[in-house]
This record gives structure tokens, C-alpha cells and sequence, in this order.
């Protein structure tokens, strides 16, 4: 089965075709490093980082590239009133968002650019398109003519002249068109600025990614990827500047963008006090637990945040974490042939990662990706079940079978693939294994004494609460009652 995709310029999935047989360039935009990263900047990065491990799982070498914009307003403005320069900013940063995203399990992309460090090449595109006529110099600025690319629109479904009867009145009446934007803008006092043929002047925000992809991954590429917010002006802004410079068309091959994220199923905003930084979030939970709140829904839905959504993200979580615990055991039991219901269980096992990567490669449904997910660790708790009250040996093929495909689905979504289970304090959970395991000492202490009654009636009381006690040539252990 073939990869398909939805792509935002042509309003449908398509199927995966590479440039390059057997490549695949992708090109994300990456953050504005003027402040620590937010829930907003995880999810594309996340998502992202998702499409980019099932492309590799299916045989493709990827390219992936994420930009930093290191000249911008923003950054600016913070320098200035911190009272640093605008390098120091962007460093700390930048620092601040590995940090983030290590932590988060996203892999680091090959390459990744800043806007500081491709100046000549700006101001050779920007040159190239003022000869091409798509661009026109006023007083040290330098504007892309919109009504000169005949295809301006089309990504975002916008008619330009639509554009310009709904534009406000701008305060730069120079601009021949007041829909056109900046290639390259004029110094001002205490701003960053590169010499140019048309005066002292830094890059406008849209120019930096069509250079900077296109030096890395060429004039037409495969995948270039961003949040919904971009569509326009942004990725519009690109493909015209992009194909005007290179005559080159199409300039990107699939466009995809994630869906927005909402707090509380208000839209986040600084202004409403709801704009969460991934550091603060992840004071509460662990960072595999906001990964998987993101996978969780598919790319393109809208995701709603809340501390519900993430508590039931987490509880979800556990559930795989207990799969896995269970795996354990099993294989560290002694093994055996098959049966008649075990070779049953492989075949299921066969057909369940069949659904799996059907829905990666359908335009990479982790939603419904991960739904076989738990149908395989509700099939893993049924037959631990069965064998452990048969009081038999497992079936050693089936036991690989189960581990190799949880592992496999595990690193493509990018979960559990270290041996240990993140922990993140938490006082109130420190206290409920405290009083678990005070408990579970009473009840083993009256079966020592033979008092199976009590005992019986201690297990019977944390099974109402929702405790599952199981009793193991370890010791018992304990788990939440949240079955798969």
C-alpha cells in the first residue's frame, strides 16, 4: 500500500511520489527563538517527527530541515529591553528549545539553518527576483510584487483581488499593491543589519525559508510542513517568491499542515493568559505523556489542551507502560511450541500491524494507529491471563511476535523506547505507592499467618477502588485497574 497524504494545495490526498526514488526532503519552519518553546511549537515538531520515523521505517533516506529565525522583531525587541544583543537572545533560546524537544523524544533534524548565517543568499534571491520583475526597490526597501505571480492564491483558496478590497489601509503608501510584502527592509536605529545593493537592511520574515529549503533540499522538493497559521501569508508568500526566483514549479510537491491548538476550547493567546510554555507543563507531567496527548489525535484535527485531556493522556499511557511490564514477564517465563490458539494469536498478531501501518500510511493516522495499539495490549492481557491460570508455558514465536511488533509501534509514534518509565514528582502519587505497599505488607503478613480471610478481604478492598493485586513468584504487585 502506497503513502498518501493531504495536501493543503490541492485540497485532497494524494500519493506519495518522491523527486528522488527512494528519498525523501522535508523542510519544517521552525521557531522564532525570542522566548522558551510553547504547546503551540510541539505539536509540528512532534508531528513531524512522527512522519519523519515511519519514512525511514518504510525505506526512505530523509532530509529532514527545520529552520531557526534569528532576525526578527521579537528578537529585537527582547534584546533591546533586556539591554543584550540580539545573538544572545536567539542563543539562549534556541538552547532552551533542544532542551525542549530532546526531552519530548524528537530526533534532531539534519540540518538546521538560521537566517543570520544566509544573508548573501537572501540578497542574491531578492536581486534575482528584482531583474526577474517580481520585485521593485523603494527608498532601501524592497516589495514582491504580488499581481505579477499568476498562481498567488492558490495554496490558501484566496482570490487576490478579494485580497486587496479586504485589506486595510496601510500606512506605507508606497507599496504599488497594498497586498505586496518585504524581501528586504531598510535599517533602523538599533536593529541588526548586512550591507546590500540596496542600502543597509536585514531580510523581511518571508524570504529566509524559500531560500534557505531550496539550498538544501533544491528547487522542488518534497514535503514542506508548518501549523495551519502559516498557510497565509507565510507558505503563499513562499511558493510565489520561490517559483519567481527559479521559474520552477511546482516548488514544494506536499504541503501539510497541523491543526490548531486550543486551550480549554478557547484559542490561545498571551492576552488571555493561556499560553503554556513546554517547561512549565512539564513540572506536572512527564514529557512522554505530552508526546503522546499530541499523537494521540490525528495531525490535521484541531487538539484541544487542558490538564483533562493530559490526565487521560497519561492514564492511556500507563496502560501501554503495563503492556510492556507484562511482556516482561512473560519473557522471562521458560517457553514452549505452539497451539491451536496461540497460532490463532499470531495470525492476529500478522493482521494487527498490517491496520497499524495502514494507518501510518494513511496520511500518517497516529489516532488511529495507536487504536491498534491497545488492541494489541488487550490481546497480550488476555493470553498472559490464560497462560498464568492454565498454569502453562507461553508460546516462545508468539512471545516474539508480541514484543517485536509493540517495539516497532512503539518507535514509530516514538514512545517507551528506553527501558525506563519517566517519572516526574509527584507528591500525591509518592504517598498513594507509600500507603499500596504498607498495605500489601499487611496483607502478605496475614497469609504468612494463614489468615486468608482478612487478606482476601484487603485484596478485595483495593480491587474496589480500582487496585489490581497480582501475585507473582516476585512478590504481588500492584496496578491501577485501567485494563486495556
Amino acid at each position: 500500500m502506497a503513502i498518501k497524504v493531504y495536501n493543503t494545495l490541492t485540497k485532497q490526498k494524494e500519493e506519495f511520489v518522491p523527486v528522488i526514488p527512494g528519498k525523501a526532503g522535508i523542510y519544517v519552519c521552525g521557531v522564532t527563538p525570542y522566548n522558551h518553546p510553547h504547546i503551540g511549537n510541539a505539536r509540528p515538531f512532534i508531528t513531524w517527527d512522527v512522519i519523519r520515523r515511519f519514512l525511514e521505517h518504510e525505506g526512505y533516506e530523509v532530509t529532514h530541515v527545520q529552520n531557526f529565525t534569528d532576525v526578527d522583531d521579537k528578537i529585537i525587541n527582547t534584546a533591546n529591553k533586556e539591554g543584550v544583543q540580539w545573538f544572545d537572545i536567539c542563543n539562549r533560546y534556541i538552547e532552551s528549545y533542544f532542551e525542549a524537544m530532546d526531552k519530548l523524544n524528537v530526533k534532531r533534524a539534519h540540518i538546521y539553518p538560521r537566517v543570520s548565517e544566509h544573508i548573501e543568499e537572501i540578497i542574491r534571491t531578492v536581486q534575482t527576483l528584482i531583474e526577474r520583475g517580481y520585485a521593485y526597490v523603494i527608498d532601501g526597501d524592497v516589495y514582491y510584487s504580488v499581481e505579477k505571480f499568476d498562481r498567488y492564491g492558490e495554496l490558501s483558496g484566496r482570490n487576490l483581488e478579494d485580497m486587496v478590497a479586504g485589506a486595510r489601509v496601510d500606512i506605507d503608501d508606497r507599496k504599488q499593491n497594498p497586498t505586496d510584502f518585504a524581501l528586504w527592509k531598510a535599517a533602523k536605529p538599533g536593529e541588526p543589519s548586512w550591507t546590500s545593493p540596496w542600502g543597509e537592511g536585514r531580510p523581511g520574515w518571508h524570504i529566509e525559508c524559500s531560500v534557505m529549503s531550496m539550498k538544501y533540499l533544491g528547487k522542488s522538493f518534497d514535503f514542506h510542513g508548518g501549523g495551519s497559521d502559516l498557510i497565509f501569508p507565510h507558505h503563499e508568500n513562499e511558493i510565489a517568491q520561490s517559483e519567481g526566483c527559479t521559474g520552477c514549479h511546482p516548488f514544494v510537491h506536499y504541503w501539510l499542515h497541523n491543526g490548531f491548538i486550543t486551550v480549554n476550547e478557547d484559542k490561545m493567546s498571551k492576552s488571555l493568559g493561556n499560553f503554556f510554555m513546554i517547561i512549565d507543563i512539564l513540572e506536572h507531567y512527564d514529557p512522554e505523556t505530552l508526546r503522546f496527548f499530541i499523537v494521540f489525535t490525528h495531525y490535521r484535527s484541531p487538539l484541544d489542551f487542558s490538564d483533562a485531556r493530559l490526565t487521560e493522556a497519561q492514564k492511556s499511557l500507563e496502560r501501554l507502560r503495563n503492556v510492556r511490564e507484562t511482556l516482561r514477564e512473560m519473557n522471562s517465563m521458560m517457553s514452549t511450541g505452539p497451539n491451536d490458539a496461540s497460532m490463532e494469536l499470531r495470525e492476529k498478531v500478522r493482521e494487527m500491524r498490517d491496520k497499524f501501518m495502514e494507518a501510518m500510511r494513511d496520511d500518517f493516522n497516529t489516532a488511529l494507529a495507536v487504536s491498534y495499539m491497545f488492541a494489541l495490549g488487550k490481546e497480550i492481557n488476555i493470553y498472559y491471563k490464560d497462560i498464568t491460570e492454565a498454569k502453562v508455558k507461553p508460546d516462545g514465536k508468539l512471545l516474539d511476535m508480541f514484543s517485536g511488533l509493540f517495539a516497532e509501534m512503539c518507535s514509530i509514534i516514538g514512545i517507551m523506547e528506553k527501558n525506563e518509565v519517566p517519572v516526574v514528582e509527584n507528591k500525591e502519587e509518592s504517598m498513594e505507592s507509600r500507603l499500596l505497599e504498607i498495605i500489601i505488607g499487611l496483607r502478605q503478613e496475614a497469609r504468612a499467618a494463614k489468615n486468608y480471610a482478612y487478606a482476601d478481604a484487603l485484596r478485595s478492598k483495593l480491587t474496589e477502588i480500582g487496585i489490581t493485586l497480582e501475585d507473582t513468584p516476585q512478590g504481588a504487585k500492584w496496578k491501577k485497574n485501567n485494563e486495556i
